[in-house]
């Protein structure tokens, strides 16, 4: 059973710093702001995220736990 989570207040500020981060270091204004709020609560809630944009997540996260299609079709998952 998936349930959604509210996005805990560290979360969002952590997701706002680092979504100022990418912008600053010449991201695109067009990259979704979503994606640093995925981030940010996983990292802040402990979670594994599941993903193909691994590099983003690796930069800005990375103490996130991630499961990519290539680490998974090789049977080298992160663990869970």
């Amino acid at each position: 059973m998936l349930a959604r989570l509210p996005l805990p207040y560290s979360a969002a500020f952590l997701a706002g710093r680092a979504f100022l981060r990418y912008r600053r270091a010449g991201g695109l204004r067009s990259s979704p702001l979503p994606d640093f709020y995925i981030g940010a609560h996983a990292q802040t809630e402990n979670l594994t995220l599941l993903t193909r944009d691994a590099g983003r997540y690796r930069n800005y996260f990375p103490s996130v736990n991630l499961v990519t299609p290539r680490e998974s079709s090789r049977g080298h998952a992160s663990p869970a």
